[in-house]
Order: C-alpha cells, then structure tokens, then sequence
C-alpha cells in the first residue's frame, strides 16, 4: 500500500475514497483534512472534492491536495458512472428516500418492455429539471431552504447528457440501472422522471457512483484504509 509524507499532500495528491452511506461529501473532506494535518503534522493543507454526492448515496468521491486542488474543475467536468435502484410505484418530495412517499401509483401495467423500451427516452441531450431538495443556489438560497419550509421556488429546466442507461435488474417495484452522464445530472430526477414516462411514479432508492472519468471506486480507499497509508504521529521528527 502506498505511503504519504507531509510533502507528497503539499505537492499535491489525487485521493479516491469510496464515501461511506449518510456522511456528506464535506464530512469526508473534513476527515481527510484533519487526519493529514494530525499524522503529518501540517498545520495547514488544502483539500477539495471534485463532485459532491448526497448523504443517502455511496461510492466514488474524488479529492485533491494541495497543489492539485487547481484540478478540481476538470475532474468535475468528467463523465460520471452511476449504478443504484428504482423503487417504482410511489414518489417522494425530493425524489429518493430523504422525505417519505406522498403519492402511490399502479405497476401492475409494467411489463420489462415498457420499462426497457421507455429508457431510450432518457438518453441523449436532454432537459432536466433539478429537484427541489438539492443544493443548487436561487437568490442566493438553496433550494433545499425553500423545500424545507413550503415555499413555491420556479427551477429552470437544464440540458444534460446520458451517453448510457441499461436495466440491470427487473424484480418490480425494484428496478436497478446503469447510468453514464454528463456533470450536473441528477440521478434523482432521471427516477422521477422514469416513473411519470412509464404512466406511474419512481423515486431513488439506493445509488452508487462508480467512475468519474478515467476514476474508478474499485481502486478507492475507505477512511481506515487511508490511515494506514499515513505516519504515525509518535513517528513524526
């Protein structure tokens, strides 16, 4: 396993970790920080991600040290690889499982070529609109700010790209996929959407992001992985 120095995270680094299920994409760069700054002794080192991920998903986050934060805007231009579920026949206000279901609909009309046949619809450039619940800024507030307390917020609608999405897996209500798609895509919105295109309701239930570019979470660490790639403290001269 590869060893780091002080030097090595000041020079800069490309760090993948596969981001554990309910830490937010801060808290991991939080923990990287301070476990550099405690095991090497550095009082101060920038550290960034190129690509946050929800609480409620897992898998590949990409961060930089150092001099390579200067790179985070590249990374984050990459094409991203997803995997996850569907849970079809009931949506929620945020579209995955942050706020509970406040709507069900019918599946006993969904055959797996209605479902298959309706993910050619979602590929290609299209218009997306962003969910209510996400981080995106309008005057100068989040939009999750506005979900929260019930208060009407017009979103605009915007192109992205998906270069692929496959079923993987049909066991209804559940549906798992494979999507690759372009920076800004929401993987939340695509199941809303998939459930209204096949005359029901989706929402997300598990996600994963696998690749970023050239990035992929098998070569990841997690955080004790990471630790043991550090000096230890007592070590430090």
């Amino acid at each position: 396993m590869t060893s780091f120095t002080a030097e090595d995270f000041k020079n800069g680094q490309i760090l993948l970790f596969d981001k554990p299920l309910e830490w937010t994409s801060f808290q991991v760069v939080n923990k990287v920080r301070w476990l550099i700054r405690k095991n090497c002794g550095i009082k101060k080192i920038k550290v960034g991600h190129a690509g946050t991920l929800d609480p409620l998903a897992t898998g590949l986050l990409v961060i930089c040290t150092g001099k390579f934060t200067k790179r985070i805007e590249e990374f984050q231009g990459q094409e991203k690889e997803y995997t996850g579920t569907f849970t079809l026949g009931a949506t929620t206000p945020s579209y995955d499982l942050e706020t509970e279901i406040d709507a069900t609909f019918a599946t006993d009309h969904l055959s797996e070529e209605k479902l298959v046949q309706a993910t050619t619809q979602f590929t290609g450039a299209i218009e997306q609109l962003p969910p209510i619940f996400s981080a995106l800024k309008k005057d100068g507030k989040r939009l999750y700010e506005y979900a929260r307390k019930g208060e009407e917020v017009k979103i605009n609608a915007r192109t992205v790209t998906i270069s692929s999405f496959e079923l993987t897996k049909i066991d209804l209500p559940k549906v798992d996929f494979r999507v690759s798609c372009s920076k800004g895509t929401y993987i939340r919105s695509l199941a809303h959407d998939f459930g209204r295109a096949v005359e029901s309701g989706a929402h997300l239930s598990v996600l994963r992001r696998t690749k970023i570019g050239d990035f992929k979470v098998e070569n990841a660490y997690t955080i004790d992985e990471f630790i043991e790639t550090l000096p230890k403290p007592e070590k430090l001269t």
